[in-house]
Order: structure tokens, then sequence, then C-alpha cells
């Protein structure tokens, strides 16, 4: 009898003739035989099938056919603004967090603003939702840094500008009249120093000059008075 199983049309022939895998062409046919006996319809075709598969070629298990190919991976969607960092983005956070405050350990480095560009401008982490976790985890150490002077004006305005903290840029502001007049005191300076000599230079010649016409009234009058 033919078996019947959810799974008939993925059965070998050898299963449909109801048989081990043989090379024995008496032992097909005579299980083709004793199957057709209860074959009819569809079940009879697929018994022929069989048949002539097993007669025509190795009694090797044939294999089920595949199913449907593999789906394509799913593309991730962008998440929405506000939603909550998945796993993968709380990682990230937590990796560049780190490597500022490995940088902030490093004077020199951290005055640097290309070295702050390249640890804060590295994909994913310039996604705007990432870099606003970002701000909100380093400003309770770098905002206070960047306002007390102790980073160069290039670094305090990219992180002000990169974590929108705009605040900042009033600190890297200068006042024109301070600037001038910080920028105009050497000079001044040097111009003062600069007069000094030929100041001096002026007032010994008519000291001199007094001090001879002096001399020669006093003769000339002498030699008045001695007529």
């Amino acid at each position: 009898m033919i078996l019947r199983h959810k799974s008939y049309y993925y059965m070998t022939c050898w299963e449909i003739l109801g048989i081990e895998p043989t090379r024995d062409p008496r032992q097909i046919e005579a299980a083709y035989e004793r199957q057709s006996k209860f074959a009819t319809g569809e079940e009879a075709e697929r018994l022929e099938k069989a048949y002539r598969e097993a007669l025509g070629r190795d009694p090797q298990p044939q294999k089920a056919p595949e199913h449907s190919p593999t789906p394509p991976p799913e593309v991730k969607a962008p998440a929405e603004e506000g939603a909550a960092l998945d796993a993968g983005e709380q990682q990230v956070v937590r990796e560049v967090v780190i490597q500022v405050n490995a940088l902030l350990n490093d004077g020199a480095r951290s005055r640097d603003p290309q070295i702050w560009k390249a640890i804060l401008g590295e994909p994913p982490a310039d996604q705007p939702r990432l870099r606003r976790e970002i701000g909100r985890s380093l400003e309770s150490r770098v905002r206070p840094m960047a306002e007390n002077g102790s980073f160069p004006p290039p670094v305090v305005q990219f992180l002000g500008g990169w974590f929108e903290w705009y605040e900042l840029a009033d600190t890297t502001d200068t006042d024109p009249g301070d600037e001038d007049h910080r920028d105009l005191r050497p000079e001044r300076d040097a111009a003062e120093a600069q007069d000094l000599p030929p100041q001096m230079m002026n007032f010994w010649p008519a000291v001199i000059g007094w001090i001879v016409g002096l001399a020669i009234l006093a003769m000339l009058f002498g030699g008045m008075g001695g007529g």
C-alpha cells in the first residue's frame, strides 16, 4: 500500500515503492506491481514515475526539493527621533565616551581640534541621535573645561557647534576695545622706548649751546669792561 504522509511530495522513489534502495530490477518491479494494485489517479502517476526512476539510476536517496529561498536580511529602518537607543547604539556611545575621557587625560592632544573631530565624527557616532546622547554624557565634564579656558578657541568652537552648546561661542568672543588695547600696548611701549634716546640727544646739544652762548657773552662783556 502506498504510504500517505503530509510530505508525500518530497518522498524518494524508494519510499514511494516501499522498499530499500536496491539495484535488483526484480525487486523494483515486484514492489511496483504490489503498490499499483492500490494506486489510483495522482498516486498511480507518482508510482509510475518512482518505478522509472528506480530502474534508471543508482539507488541513492532522493533529496527533497529546496524550500523557498531564504528572504534577504531585513533592512532596519532608521529609528525615530526621540526613541530610546538600542543596545548597539548604546555601545557606540560608551566607546566614544571612553575615548574622550582618555583624551582629556592628555593635555597636549586635547588641545588639538583635529583629534576631537576624528573621535566624535567617526560613523556611526556622527548620527544626530547618537551625537546628542554623547553630548549629554560628556556635558558635565567637557563643557566646564571649555568654558574655563582649558581648551583653545578652535576646540571650543568645534565642541559648541558639534554638541549645539551655542553658549560656548560667547567664551571665545573678545571685546574689540580690549583687543585693540592689548594689541597696541606693546607697540606703544616699543615706540616710547624708541622715542627716549632721540629726546635725550636733542636735550644735550641745547644745554651745551646755552653754556657756550653764556661763555661768549661773558667774554664780550668782559672785554668791554676792560676797555
